[in-house]
């Protein structure tokens, strides 16, 4: 029997609303960063079959000129489409603990509020001019020759 290779796959996508405003930083380095927390609503009929609604919070990191649209384009209670990858962090915190944090490395986010910029007063010409998606190009450089040109094609493959 021939050897299988496991995929290496990682894709999360989410959408929901802002919790909070996005917290903008510059590392080191001078590269933007930013974060922010999208609330996930899922309703569902419970044992008694009532409508529940559960929340789900989920932690958003988005870097380079990603960074920089969310920082122009979204605030608390912004509504968000979110296509990223799960990334684990750990570290110590200041009383010594060991902690650790799963979130969503964004590359692509979809702005679904009919907004301009945030510090702007913006007219409808101006929005139909403005893109409501950013995509995050540095996972580029992490792709095989073949990933690329799966995404290149939209994920179809093309006989030659």
């Amino acid at each position: 029997m021939a050897d299988l290779k496991m995929p290496e796959m990682n894709c999360v996508v989410i959408a929901g609303n802002l919790t909070k405003d996005p917290i903008f930083r510059q590392t080191t380095n001078g590269t933007p960063v930013v974060n922010f927390t999208v609330a996930s609503n899922r309703k569902f009929r419970d044992s008694g079959n009532q409508w529940q609604e559960d929340v789900c919070y989920v932690g958003i990191v988005a870097w380079n000129k990603l960074a920089d649209s969310c920082r122009d384009r979204l605030k608390k209670g912004s509504a968000v489409l979110i296509d990223g990858e799960l990334q684990s962090r750990n570290w110590k915190s200041d009383d010594g603990h060991n902690r650790s944090i799963v979130e969503i490395k964004a590359r692509r986010i979809q702005f679904l509020n009919k907004r301009g910029r945030l510090s702007d007063v913006v007219s409808e010409q101006s929005l139909e001019d403005e893109p409501s998606s950013f995509t995050d190009d540095s996972f580029d450089r992490f792709l095989t020759s073949e990933e690329a040109e799966l995404l290149k094609n939209n994920g179809h493959k093309i006989s030659e």
